[in-house]
């Protein structure tokens, strides 16, 4: 069945739109009240990440609250480590805490890239996401891009510089190119799973490409990049490189549709780097919507004026902050609905 709103999917093909399509990064999150009443029906983040119904009902209710163009599915980069067998607890204020690490050999060694079973309640998500959404708008799946999960994996916790994933690939590169196999190959059956079960577009999350210069950056995590980018054949693809502006040139190569960027990178610079051949999507500052109404509604034309409607995808340059007014979210949508592209 045709989706009735293909917008975000003509865009990300160069295929002439009306008008801007637009979503959100961390839509379905706390900025929602409705999200907050499902999460504590959950009891938890992992328990609202691992239950179908619930994490279903908050992906879903972007859609209708804010009349967003897609949904992106509720799920969290972290859950292909832990179907590789290295589980994670979520540390309520500080984020993601893995008891286990990998550091050496034997780590490792100790990690499966047989994930489908393990993952069955997030397809299990799309399936009932899609039931829910009935073909209104795209569902976007979503997984970390190989150098940030491998951060995670490596360091055990969030941090602010990351030391021992990039001491790892000066002092031992060899075992964290291994690494970062195996999770590009878990992450394109993850990837497959989403597409089989429902899933229209893919966006890769380099959260913390940031955090390598370019060089390391060139090695360690664009060829990783560009393999989930080949692998993809049946939907479009979207990369987001948080703070990897430095990269914008080489990100420009890799076989995606789309690529997200945040909002320290000019609309100018990025379209000179990739000329016509892409779509771009982004970059609107998220403190921008701490605004008035009328700000936030001059700020969002300007950015459509500074990429042009067309190649385009409207978002954030990162995500939704918890405590941003939601009636401001939706004027940002609702101005992006109204811009006209004739």
């Amino acid at each position: 069945m045709a989706l009735k709103n293909d917008l975000i999917l003509r865009a990300a093909q160069g295929i002439a739109v009306e008008r801007p399509p637009v979503w959100l990064m961390r839509q379905a999150g706390r900025v929602l009240p409705e999200y907050r009443a499902t999460r504590a029906k959950a009891g938890s983040f992992l328990n609202l990440l691992k239950t179908p119904d619930l994490a279903s009902e908050v992906t879903v209710q972007p859609v209708d609250i804010l009349h967003v163009d897609a949904a992106i599915l509720f799920s969290d980069i972290l859950v292909i480590p832990e179907a590789m067998g290295l589980p994670y607890q979520m540390d309520e204020g500080k984020g993601p805490v893995f008891p286990q690490t990998v550091r050496d050999l034997s780590g490792l060694q100790n990690l499966t890239t047989d994930v489908t079973e393990s993952l069955q309640y997030v397809l299990s998500t799309v399936r009932q996401t899609k039931e829910r959404l009935n073909d209104r708008v795209p569902l976007i799946g979503f997984a970390g891009a190989p150098w940030t999960v491998f951060c995670y994996m490596t360091e055990g916790k969030g941090s602010k510089t990351f030391s021992t994933p990039r001491s790892m690939i000066h002092g031992a590169p060899e075992l964290a190119k291994a690494l970062l196999e195996k999770i590009t190959e878990a992450t394109c059956t993850y990837i497959d799973l989403q597409i089989s079960n429902g899933c229209n577009m893919i966006q890769l999350f380099d959260s913390w490409a940031g955090i390598l210069g370019p060089d390391t950056y060139a090695e360690f995590s664009l060829p990783y990049l560009r393999k989930i980018c080949e692998h993809i054949r049946k939907v479009p693809v979207t990369v987001f490189a948080l703070g990897a502006s430095f990269a914008m040139e080489k990100l420009a190569e890799l076989p995606c549709a789309t690529l997200g960027i945040d909002w320290h990178t000019s609309p100018q610079y990025a379209r000179k780097m990739v000329g016509d051949k892409m779509t771009l999507q982004g970059n609107l500052d998220p403190a921008v919507l701490y605004g008035s109404h009328s700000h936030v509604e001059q700020k969002t034309r300007e950015m459509v004026e500074s990429f042009g409607v067309q190649r385009y995808i409207a978002n954030l340059g990162h995500g939704l902050y918890p405590d941003i007014d939601p009636g401001k979210v939706i004027t940002f949508v609702e101005t992006l609905h109204k811009f006209d592209a004739l």
